[in-house]
């Protein structure tokens, strides 16, 4: 009896969120630009492991996973949250794919994080103001003078 609690122990261990997403990211890492892969890993270290990060993967839940996006959300970064959402959801599919989940509970979170407000900025159209705007970021005071083919 004792040997088969302790397999049983070992295999909530090596099944633990963390360690999955750490063979996870092993995985992926060698085909990202290292600046990528740098956020993608710190990110999960810093808003998931300390929450859900021991935990058997197969056995969190979306109001779990749901507690610890809340928590990136309430600190006011929205952007963190939808990534950190999209990088667990790659995590659990991998999971799944390995036998050590059964679904994704990031599936049903679709649309628990609001959208990250977005501001949008009116593009230039007009000639001259495009050449007003050259001339600011390249230090001219004025626009330079153009000759036309009419004089």
């Amino acid at each position: 009896m004792k040997k088969a609690q302790k397999a049983a122990n070992v295999a909530l261990t090596e099944s633990s969120f963390e360690i999955v997403v750490r063979e996870w990211f092993m995985k992926h890492a060698p085909n990202w630009a290292d600046t990528h892969s740098s956020k993608v890993i710190r990110r999960l270290e810093v808003d998931v492991f300390p929450w859900i990060g021991r935990r058997p993967i197969g056995e969190i839940t979306a109001p779990e996973l749901l507690g610890v996006l809340r928590r990136v959300e309430d600190r006011g970064a929205i952007d963190t949250a939808h990534r950190v959402h999209q990088n667990c959801g790659q995590v659990f599919r991998y999971a799944i794919a390995t036998g050590r989940a059964q679904r994704d509970p990031s599936a049903d979170l679709r649309g628990a994080v609001p959208p990250p407000n977005r501001k949008h900025y009116p593009t230039l159209t007009e000639p001259k103001a495009i050449g007003d705007c050259f001339a600011q970021l390249m230090g001219i005071a004025a626009p330079i003078p153009r000759a036309t083919p009419f004089g």
